[in-house]
């Protein structure tokens, strides 16, 4: 009788103009390799955030699985950057 856990990156899409890089990750447990549990867990990426002087500073994608990373190096191109770094400055508040 052996319990194991294993996390899943199930599901990635690209979202938007913009490139958001939506992720499903599902921990799986078994016993004696029956699948007793799935449980769901979603998060979003985007290609950075603005610092103080309103530089994009890209999003730390390193503790991410080398299959999401490289999804959001090929998605976020600098002319996908530019755009995003356009919007989050036109979004600020006033």
């Amino acid at each position: 009788m052996a319990l194991a856990e294993s996390i899943e990156y199930d599901k990635i899409e690209i979202v938007g103009i913009y490139k958001a890089v939506q992720v499903r990750k599902a921990t799986v447990i078994k016993k004696d390799d029956v699948e007793l549990t799935r449980a769901y867990e979603r998060y979003v990426l985007q290609a950075g955030t603005l610092d103080a002087s309103d530089n994009l500073v890209d999003t730390d994608i390193s503790s991410e699985p080398a299959e999401i990373q490289a999804v959001c190096n090929a998605v976020w191109t600098t002319d996908v950057k530019a755009a995003w770094k356009a919007k989050l400055i036109a979004d600020k508040p006033a």
